[in-house]
């Protein structure tokens, strides 16, 4: 995994912009979920918080990736850091209200969206077709290595300074990504449109709809996460209530994820390409909704643990299965957009599987859930792999377009 760090000097400065601004991001939300919850103590809020990260920005998936198939993608993400790093010296200087802030969080999420697009676009060039495999997993391991330890380290930064401080440290984290991101060659857009942002919005979902391996792939995709994000919701009820853990067990059962997301990616980067993309993408989907549905069944703390675990090792294989294969098949004038509009799919997904997922939280119990996501995950995967079946896919998918 790491040998395609050191065969390619560009690969390893946006690996270390995106490792550090991920720790930065994992820094921040902590240290606002604490301000809105001290400030307004409403349960309310900090979901409105939550949204505001993660479903707001899925509303603009469609017009995030026309920015970067419109320009030169290392200036977009160079652009899109500074934006974020501003915004969050803004907040970090004067702590808005509630209203001010959800405003704000959102305005960053959406810039976040335009980077992301723009980033998993830009990976064909700079690594060879045959170590994209490599070059995602070793991308997953480090964010998601990164992201697990941000709540300690934020945790020992609360002891030298405050809510203010460590959103400094984070708006820092994206001035040092733009540093390195500017280390980047220019990777300018293939073509221009000469359309209009609202044409090129449509063209990129046209794409999708009209490509049917495409198509089929994100319509599973966008089931499974509707099925499954509200595990974050219902562990910790499983946890303290079905399982009669302390807050420490709770916690470490949201570990387990993240766990099975650096092993995963580590497996990936050795073995990934001994597998076709979609197969891969398959495994995923059906590994991660089985890790939740036995979740459920978990008779005690350390079973669950070892499940989650299990669901991360699932959750690693969609992620470099979905990402290597649109990098792949996906021309890279409309590259940008195919990724706004799919991941920004994914958060719309997740946010209706909060909604959704809750209120049977709330009718039922945690166990219930968490076979329900389980079980709906793996009629979603094989709806999903009878649909591939159909659409006739080639065996191997056919080499970038650079």
């Amino acid at each position: 995994m790491w040998g395609v760090l050191r065969g390619s000097g560009a690969f390893g400065a946006l690996w270390g912009a995106r490792a550090v601004s991920v720790l930065g991001d994992s820094l921040g939300l902590v240290a606002l979920l604490l301000y809105v919850q001290a400030s307004t103590g409403a349960a309310i809020a900090v979901a409105l918080l939550l949204l505001a990260g993660d479903f707001v920005p899925g509303l603009f998936g469609a017009f995030a990736g026309v920015v970067g198939d419109r320009f030169d993608l290392r200036r977009v993400m160079v652009g899109c850091d500074l934006v974020q790093g501003a915004l969050t010296v803004a907040m970090a200087l004067v702590l808005p209200p509630l209203e001010v802030l959800l405003v704000m969080v959102a305005v960053r999420s959406v810039t976040a969206q335009v980077f992301q697009a723009a980033s998993r676009s830009a990976m064909p060039a700079l690594v060879r077709d045959d170590q994209l495999e490599a070059a995602n997993s070793a991308l997953g391991a480090g964010t998601s290595g990164l992201e697990a330890v941000g709540p300690i380290v934020a945790a020992g930064l609360f002891l030298v300074t405050d809510v203010r401080g460590i959103l400094l440290v984070d708006a820092a984290t994206f001035f040092v990504s733009a540093g390195l991101l500017a280390r980047l060659p220019k990777i300018p857009p293939t073509e221009a449109t000469g359309h209009s942002v609202l044409k090129d919005a449509r063209d990129g979902l046209g794409y999708i709809l009209r490509t049917a391996q495409i198509r089929v792939i994100g319509i599973g995709f966008f089931a499974t996460v509707a099925f499954n994000g509200v595990d974050d919701v219902a562990m910790v009820f499983l946890a303290k209530d079905e399982l009669r853990g302390s807050d420490s067990a709770a916690a470490t059962l949201y570990a387990g994820v993240g766990i099975g997301l650096i092993v995963g990616f580590a497996i990936l980067a050795r073995y990934a390409g001994r597998l076709t993309m979609p197969v891969l993408i398959l495994l995923g989907f059906a590994v991660s909704s089985a890790g939740n549905l036995v979740t459920g069944l978990a008779w005690a703390i350390w079973a669950a643990l070892a499940l989650q675990v299990i669901r991360g090792l699932g959750i690693a294989g969609i992620d470099v299965g979905v990402n290597t294969y649109l990098q792949r098949v996906v021309p890279p004038q409309l590259r940008s957009r195919v990724f706004g509009n799919l991941y920004g799919a994914i958060g719309l997904a997740a946010g209706m599987s909060y909604v959704l997922g809750g209120l049977l939280l709330q009718r039922t119990d945690a166990r219930t859930t968490f076979v329900t996501a389980g079980v709906g995950g793996l009629v979603a995967t094989a709806a999903t792999a009878i649909a591939l079946r159909r659409s006739g896919r080639e065996e191997r998918e056919p080499p970038v377009r650079r």
